[in-house]
């Protein structure tokens, strides 16, 4: 059995990393597409701002829920598998978890309503990752799904959703909130919450201090939801049910992204990071026919003139699969003793069709494709 097919028969989270531009998005829809094709009920979620996973699957942007995707044709009819798409809206989970845990309905509309609340993820670095963690941990308990593939924005971002709780809970800390709230605790901090008052009635202006106020007063109630969740999800990361994939493409940009992700996902968030998915390669054109030379002397002109140029062309191809090789290895050694590189073949424009995802799924789901190597 090849490493994918491992990967999606045994995880029940697959998070696909990677710089931009590097194809990660389809990867990820084309995972979600082999895993329906083993008989899996599949869930593919992207944080990528670009949103780009839509085009791919002709899905529409920010639904409030999953949306089906219609797979007919493109897997085996006899597999019970399922696929569906889900993009990130960060405002709508927020949403939900304030519907969700505030003490009433009246105090969950005042703070939707309240224009602090509404620019919070722009305000606080971390809260779309916040959000998205928020996502995979309802996704997960809903249990509709074995299997959640989640496309992460370019890598540098992507660590930004790997250690959001820890980021965002800077902000989300109840001693902050507890400063803004008036009329709370003991006298010293009554009268440090006045002075506080004094000084933003200066700076802000009265109106955006008491909305202000009204926030932390709302969302504190939410803090203790917020953190366990967030705790759990952070164990939940590091545990046998997730895996960490790499996606690189054979450029210096591409691989400089991917040394570093590598570095910090194993060293500093001690992550499983299963292996890395080579997209975009020429290694499987090992040992194809070439143009001989010497083929085309004697011929007519036109014909030997045709020839040249597709042997230089093969050359050049050559050459770059060569480099791909040695390319391949050298990722290898990056992954480690545990650690695997799949090589997928460049598809060109195709590959973000639905035509295009069914040709790569099924690539991946061959028993028999010998492009991985450990």
């Amino acid at each position: 059995m090849n490493p994918i097919q491992d990967l999606i028969r045994t995880r029940k989270v697959i998070v696909c990393c990677g710089a931009g531009g590097v194809g990660k998005t389809t990867t990820s829809a084309a995972l979600g597409l082999a895993a329906a094709s083993v008989g899996k009920s599949v869930l593919v979620v992207t944080i990528d701002p670009s949103k780009r996973l839509a085009e791919a699957l002709g899905v529409d942007r920010n639904p409030e829920r999953p949306i089906p995707v219609d797979i007919d044709g493109l897997i085996d009819k006899k597999s019970e598998g399922s696929l569906s798409a889900w993009m990130l809206d960060p405002q709508l989970i927020a949403d939900r978890v304030v519907e969700r845990f505030s003490g009433s309905n009246r105090d969950a509309s005042t703070l939707m309503n309240n224009p602090i609340y509404q620019n919070v993820t722009a305000m606080v670095a971390g809260m779309q990752e916040y959000t998205a963690v928020q996502a995979l941990y309802e996704f997960i308990h809903d249990d509709r799904y074995d299997l959640i593939i989640l496309d992460t924005p370019p890598s540098r971002d992507a660590l930004r959703f790997l250690d959001a709780p820890e980021r965002a809970s800077a902000f989300l800390d109840r001693r902050i909130f507890n400063l803004f709230v008036p009329g709370e605790g003991s006298a010293i901090r009554r009268m440090t919450t006045k002075l506080l008052e004094k000084v933003m009635d200066v700076s802000f202006g009265p109106d955006t201090r008491r909305e202000l106020q009204q926030f932390f007063q709302l969302f504190g109630g939410l803090l203790s939801h917020l953190n366990h969740n967030q705790a759990e999800m952070r164990r939940f990361f590091g545990g046998e049910d997730v895996s960490f994939l790499l996606v690189t493409a054979p450029t210096s940009a591409a691989l400089e992204e991917t040394q570093f992700f590598s570095r910090r996902a194993t060293g500093e968030l001690d992550l499983d990071v299963a292996g890395v998915i080579l997209n975009r390669s020429l290694t499987h054109c090992r040992g194809w026919t070439m143009p001989i030379p010497g083929f085309h002397e004697g011929q007519d002109p036109v014909l030997s003139a045709a020839i040249l140029k597709l042997r230089q062309f093969s050359l050049r191809e050559q050459e770059m699969m060569e480099g791909h090789l040695q390319l391949k290895g050298e990722l290898a050694a990056l992954s480690g003793d545990k650690g695997w590189v799949f090589t997928l073949p460049h598809l060109g424009p195709d590959a973000s069709t639905l035509d295009g995802l069914s040709a790569i799924a099924h690539y991946m789901a061959d028993d028999e494709n010998d492009q991985y190597e450990k």
